[in-house]
């Protein structure tokens, strides 16, 4: 019993070491590197291991590197994985551009991945251009017309410029501010409409493409449509501003004209008062020149004699004009 129970614990021993064995030593990956001809040690995967690299995280972009004809080593694939980038979509773009006879150094392939771009896709445009559609913009011409065009951009990717250069983004805002420019500067929007690839030719001679990761190929007009008419809206905008301008100064000049009528009124009112005031005073200057001798009592007569002449002359005067006014209806 005890001989069959120390069989067992041998047994189990075995199993797991060489499940540690297999653990540590990936047999299945070192033989297919071996039949790949691809030179791999024993104590490199061991130290994958070590490392917590997964083997065949290195291995298998390492065997298709190598049928594809690439120089890469161990050690760049760990490198770049320890470095957080994904070995395997490096090795797919260093194959895609040998095919396409792109030069892309293994360092610039992931330094480009290490960047936050997706390298194999770069790799794939540089092959096969991307079309890139602008939103639509809104331009207006000299003569006042808004126009609304939309553009396709045709860009490649340019390997050299992918680590610190500009993206799409870019792109499409340097495009829109070239056709802006554009229209801005025709005197016409008929003419723009006539010939829609002046633009083309004017953005393109810009270039746009100065400090981004693209190449522009082509630049063209994909629709253009007629909008508002901004010179005129601006004129009746203006010309109504003008007019509550005008509007509120003769409203000021009003009111400063009642203001000065009042103040006339005022001024009037208080001459009436000075005048009924010095006449007042001049019974009591008669009184004084009575006592004082200096008016004689057939002075003060003829005086009076004088002003009941004039208050005649005045009542049948004002006599007369109402006469004048309301004549009186002839007698049947």
């Amino acid at each position: 019993m005890g001989t069959l129970f120390g069989g067992a614990f041998l047994i189990v021993i075995v199993i797991l070491a060489v499940s540690i064995f297999l653990h540590f030593v990936p047999l299945g990956l070192w033989i297919s590197a071996i039949s790949a001809n691809v030179s791999v040690s024993i104590m490199s995967l061991i130290g994958m291991r070590l490392r917590r690299v997964p083997p065949s995280r290195i291995v298998l972009p390492l065997i298709k590197a190598n049928k594809a004809g690439l120089d890469v080593s161990v050690n760049q694939l760990e490198a770049h994985y320890l470095a957080g980038g994904n070995v395997d979509k490096v090795v797919d773009a260093l194959i895609a551009s040998h095919r396409a006879q792109i030069a892309l150094p293994f360092e610039r392939a992931a330094a480009i991945d290490l960047a936050g771009r997706d390298v194999l896709d770069a790799v794939q445009m540089s092959v096969n251009p991307k079309v890139i559609e602008t939103p639509i913009v809104s331009a207006v011409a000299a003569n006042g017309i808004e126009l609304k065009i939309k553009a396709r951009v045709t860009v490649r990717a340019n390997i050299d410029r992918l680590v610190g250069g500009a993206g799409e983004p870019t792109i499409i805002a340097r495009v829109g501010e070239g056709i802006v420019t554009t229209v801005g500067s025709s005197e016409n929007h008929k003419d723009v409409l006539a010939n829609p690839d002046d633009i083309s030719k004017t953005v393109l001679g810009k270039g746009l493409d100065a400090g981004t990761a693209f190449e522009i190929l082509s630049i063209d007009i994909a629709d253009v449509d007629v909008g508002r008419n901004i010179g005129a809206e601006l004129q009746t905008d203006q010309a109504e501003a003008d007019k509550r301008i005008a509007q509120a100064k003769a409203e000021e000049r009003r009111a400063m004209a009642v203001a000065r009528e009042q103040e006339m009124k005022a001024y009037t009112q208080e001459m009436e008062a000075k005048v009924v005031e010095a006449q007042a005073e001049v019974p009591h200057a008669m009184a004084q020149a009575l006592r004082e001798g200096k008016l004689g009592v057939m002075d003060y007569y003829q005086l009076n004699n004088i002003q009941s002449d004039t208050d005649m002359r005045q009542a049948i005067s004002s006599a007369g004009k109402s006469d004048e006014k309301h004549p009186t209806p002839p007698v049947k």
